[in-house]
């Protein structure tokens, strides 16, 4: 039994000012399906992804630029055409070219079936809660000056929450979001970090937040006062409200996990509001953690299990080993000073296992693939860096800032049960790294600092109940370990979501062949697949 639901997405870019407040509500069962058609009608060139959706055997409706699909022209449509299938609850979908996500996102919900419910007492409220990055400037001139000079990118000048930054900013409290609620009631807040580049704290002042969900994928309920979301992540909590009927400040902040890196240091609000509060003083204020409180973030991180005991895969097929971090790119003999404005007169970049990822610009990777065109891509992408160094080390040799360029791609076979070390390293600084695999879920099977050690570390796993994640948070100075069999043909990006990372070429792609039969081989391609 298929249900389909038909929609279209009106998005006028003419000014970019506020994220959209679209959510798209989806009911889901293990036995019903739900297919998605959604028509963009767009006036400037980009596509949209859907963050998260497994996208089986549908990577034409994924949607990064030049991955699986050319940019939409202007005046243009593009019908994306999916299923969702074991999934349920909170994604979302953004923009997937230059910076538009900065602005054009918004949440995609997946609700049980009617029928069935949550495996937790049904709320009385559900409110999506989206955490955003705002600049006064166009996002997408920010990023092309950082380009052309070669420094980072201006910083952020507020953060928001259902695109308003809040009352601790001068230009929005009069349109501060308000969460109402009655006394003794349970909301289901789904939060999810839509912001560009910062990973964020976030917390509801005096109230206590039981974790039920995590990237569309149940898990064991635990309480805390603060969750940290890096940019692509979302999670479901569970809010009663247990305390005097008053008003109450929901706020975010920044987690920065890079040394003397600059980063926007404010604060976004938005209130939660007894009904029958009487009072009119200022919302109480919560508590959050310093900036580089990375203690909190990994006592958080690793509360994560499974709602039940899973199926990982135990036995090994492609065992890969990446570095991820950033690089320095030396200044072209042909380009003046101001085009080379990076540390010592260089230009930033970043890589993944030494390859800085360069994206093609007359087909995308997945039309190259289907369609047998030489020349876009290789299969190269090596399965574990070239050179073994002190990844975390402190006098990693000036040899290993400058990575190589190139479409490298490594290449599963339909099947394959796969591993891959996701290993931060300190070239120029260690940050925590939000890794988002396209689709695809993984099981984060263990997290770690320092360098991975195989003999040591791989009796840390957890191949019981892991967390089943489309995004992991690999920890500063430190690693993670994800486990999933490729069972999903065509080409999927995996990259950090901290957008000025994948512009600096912090990515690449896997490209699993097909199966046997229809079942295990990609769609063909839709007919109004726009074309470079």
């Amino acid at each position: 039994m298929t249900t389909v639901h038909t929609f279209s997405l009106f998005l006028f870019f003419c000014s970019l000012l506020l994220a959209p407040s679209i959510i798209a509500k989806v009911q889901h069962h293990n036995f019903v399906f739900t297919k998605f058609i959604v028509t963009l009608f767009l006036y400037m060139m980009k596509m949209k992804n859907r963050h998260g959706v497994r996208q089986i055997r549908t990577g034409w409706a994924d949607g990064p630029e030049f991955v699986t699909q050319c940019p939409i022209r202007p005046g243009k449509s593009y019908t994306y055409r999916f299923t969702i299938q074991g999934q349920e609850g909170t994604l979302w979908w953004h923009a997937h070219s230059s910076w538009l996500r900065a602005t054009v996102y918004g949440a995609l919900i997946i609700h049980p079936t009617p029928g069935s419910t949550f495996p937790f007492p049904k709320p009385d409220h559900q409110t999506a809660l989206t955490l955003g990055e705002w600049w006064n400037a166009n996002p997408v001139d920010v990023i092309n000056q950082a380009t052309r000079t070669g420094a980072a990118p201006n910083i952020s000048d507020a953060y928001t929450i259902n695109g308003q930054p809040g009352d601790l900013y001068n230009c929005s409290t009069k349109e501060t979001v308000v969460v109402p609620i009655n006394s003794g009631e349970t909301s289901l807040l789904r939060v999810i970090n839509a912001a560009l580049n910062q990973p964020l704290f976030f917390t509801v002042a005096n109230h206590k937040l039981t974790v039920v969900g995590a990237d569309a994928s149940y898990v064991k309920p635990f309480t805390t006062k603060v969750l940290m979301l890096g940019p692509g992540q979302t999670t479901d909590v569970l809010l009663t409200a247990d305390q005097s009927p008053k008003r109450y400040y929901i706020a975010a902040r920044a987690y920065q996990s890079a040394q003397n890196a600059p980063f926007d240091n404010t604060t976004t609000t938005a209130i939660l509001q007894y009904k029958k509060t009487t009072t009119t003083s200022p919302p109480i204020v919560p508590f959050l953690p310093a900036f580089n409180d990375t203690n909190t973030v990994t006592s958080f991180s690793r509360k994560f299990k499974s709602l039940r005991n899973v199926v990982v895969p135990k036995t090994i097929d492609d065992n890969l080993f990446f570095t991820i971090g950033l690089g320095l790119d030396n200044c072209p003999k042909n380009f003046p000073k101001n085009r080379c404005q990076g540390l010592n007169g260089t230009r930033f970049t970043a890589s993944m296992n030494n390859v800085s990822f360069v994206l093609p610009s007359n087909f995308s990777l997945l039309q190259a693939h289907s369609n047998g065109i030489p020349g876009v891509f290789t299969t190269d992408f090596p399965a574990k860096p070239p050179v073994k160094f002190d990844y975390t080390g402190n006098n990693i040799s000036r040899a290993l800032f400058q990575p190589v360029k190139g479409t490298k791609l490594y290449k599963l076979k339909y099947g394959s049960r796969v591993q891959v070390v996701l290993q931060d390293t300190n070239i120029v600084t260690s940050e925590n790294h939000p890794i988002h695999l396209h689709g695809y879920d993984f099981y984060i099977v263990a997290e770690g600092f320092g360098n991975f050690n195989p003999k040591k570390d791989t009796s840390k796993f957890n191949l019981v109940d892991p967390p089943l994640r489309n995004t992991v948070a690999v920890p500063v100075n430190g690693w993670a370990v994800i486990r999933f069999v490729a069972d999903n043909p065509g080409v999927w990006l995996m990259h950090c979501h901290l957008d000025v990372h994948i512009k600096w070429g912090l990515a690449m792609a896997f490209l699993v062949d097909n199966g046997v039969g229809k079942l295990e081989t990609l769609e063909a391609p839709p007919h109004d697949l726009p074309v470079c």
